[in-house]
């Protein structure tokens, strides 16, 4: 099999069961069959075990199959997609520090005026993954490698689209007016005129910690899928209980935690 369709295949396996088990109607069934942590434990176990199986496919067979675009060859256009890169992990940085108690954080319960990174990009950290494996997908120099990062992109744009569909229907008019002055492309609201920036409220440390890691990367880059892409399944998914686990411990703080949480995912 050409390698580009099985990892196609593992990764509509994984697409699908991330996305298909939070929406409304698969989810409040499996709630009601399993209560809220079963179905809690039973998608983090189906999320980690799917997107794991994609990884160590890859990993097996990046270097094999049919050619990719391979746009690295190009100097001025390797030199624009690897900016993308770093813009891409410097948003992922800054997006995980601003998601406690932001509008998309699901354990805030509530819609506060935009601050932040969040005046730039409302998906600081969805937009910062597209950016990040848009860049990789028109560098693969193999088609396997395409399709793994352009499905990444294209979970990123999908999770951030199906967010911001679900808190207009549960947050209704607050969401709505949240959505009318941001945007997902960056900078889109503040050229528009529908928002500012303010320098003071950017999470510089973040900005600086994200430019440390892309280089960090790239110093380690043709090991980061050794072992079967153990780093990177570990980052991944150790980096989504991450998530939760700050969220939770500061809605603790200020007395917002929901009585059932659940895992944060890219649909959430």
């Amino acid at each position: 099999m050409e390698p580009a369709v099985g990892m196609a295949l593992l990764w509509l396996v994984f697409g699908g069961a991330h996305v298909g088990l939070t929406t409304r109607r698969a989810r409040s069934a499996l709630v009601a069959r399993l209560g809220e942590g079963g179905f809690t434990a039973a998608f983090s176990a189906v999320a980690s075990v799917s997107f794991a199986a994609a990884i160590t496919y890859y990993a097996a067979h990046r270097a094999e199959g049919a050619a990719g675009p391979g746009l690295g060859s190009v100097p001025v256009l390797r030199s624009a997609l690897i900016a993308a890169i770093v813009a891409g992990i410097v948003l992922l940085s800054a997006g995980s520090v601003a998601y406690p108690g932001s509008p998309y954080d699901q354990f805030s319960g509530r819609v506060r005026a935009p601050r932040g990174v969040e005046r730039i990009t409302r998906h600081p950290f969805f937009t910062g993954l597209a950016f990040f494996a848009v860049a990789h997908a028109l560098l693969a120099t193999r088609l396997i490698g395409t399709v793994t990062f352009g499905a990444f992109a294209l979970l990123a744009l999908g999770g951030a689209r199906h967010q911001d569909a679900k808190l207009l229907a549960r947050r209704g008019e607050a969401y709505a007016d949240y959505l009318a002055t941001t945007s997902v492309l960056p900078f889109a609201a503040v050229l528009s005129g529908r928002q500012r920036l303010v320098w003071r409220e950017l999470p510089l440390g973040a900005v600086a910690a994200g430019v440390v890691i892309a280089v960090a990367l790239r110093a380690v880059h043709h090991a980061i899928f050794a072992h079967g892409g153990a780093w990177v399944i570990a980052s991944v998914v150790g980096g989504a209980g991450l998530f939760t686990w700050a969220a939770w411990r500061r809605a603790q703080r200020v007395g917002t935690v929901r009585p059932r949480p659940v895992t944060r995912s890219l649909s959430t």
